[in-house]
């Protein structure tokens, strides 16, 4: 089988936002008044949009409450939480050595797109991705993949690559194959129910385990 393009998940796949994105759920509850979280329970809540995030902590909130978190939230994040994030070790050199080998590459992600691009231009990792999808509050990523389905960014060939079971479904809800991986914010358990192609423990496996399970094929020679 053939694979056109390899789309990876951002936070808990390419990077690890977890000091950034507690301290702005943190500053944002602070700022509206509610009570914070502890870093262990907002960091088990990464992957899926904001809303559900902040809907976990705060169950009776109402959509102007919701508007007023999201804003604050953004408003810390682009100034530093963009920032306090951390890049797995050995995602540079994998991307660039995939790119290489003549893998098309992109990033469908529950961050708005802005917000997105200045993580990958952080890492100076954006120039690798031919797109990069961002979402927003009611967007599902299973959308995200149907549209770039749709406007012909992506083909079925396509393989969603990520850490949440929210990540997989979205990609085996499209049709497409999946790579579930556990150096993110998702467990086994969780990536197991989605039925992926593949589960990696490390980012050392990805670019050897991926070509080889897959059997991918690019517009170059695999490595």
């Amino acid at each position: 089988m053939n694979v056109s393009t390899l789309v990876f998940d951002l936070d808990g796949t390419i990077s690890d936002p977890s000091s950034g994105i507690v301290n702005c759920v943190n500053y944002a509850l602070e700022k509206c008044g509610y009570p914070l979280q502890p870093a262990e329970i907002i960091s088990a809540q990464i992957g899926p949009p904001l809303d559900l995030m902040f809907g976990k902590f705060i169950p009776d909130i109402t959509d102007s409450q919701m508007n007023e978190l999201v804003a604050a939230y953004r408003e810390r994040f682009v100034v530093d939480g963009f920032s306090e994030n951390t890049l797995y070790d050995g995602i540079a050199d994998t991307v660039d050595t995939l790119h290489k080998s003549g893998f098309r590459l992109g990033v469908c992600t529950s961050k708005p797109e802005k917000s997105a691009r200045k993580v990958l231009q952080y890492f100076k990792l954006k120039h690798y991705f031919e797109f990069v999808s961002g979402g927003d509050i009611g967007i599902a990523k299973q959308s995200q993949l149907a549209d770039l389905l749709k406007n012909q960014m992506i083909d079925k060939d396509a393989v969603m690559i990520g850490d949440r079971g929210v990540d997989l479904s979205a990609g085996r809800n499209n049709g497409l194959r999946t790579v579930g991986v556990l150096w993110g914010f998702g467990g086994r358990e969780e990536l197991s129910a989605e039925m992926p192609a593949l589960i990696l423990q490390n980012v050392a496996e990805l670019l050897p385990s991926f070509t080889s399970v897959t059997g991918a094929s690019s517009k170059e020679q695999n490595p």
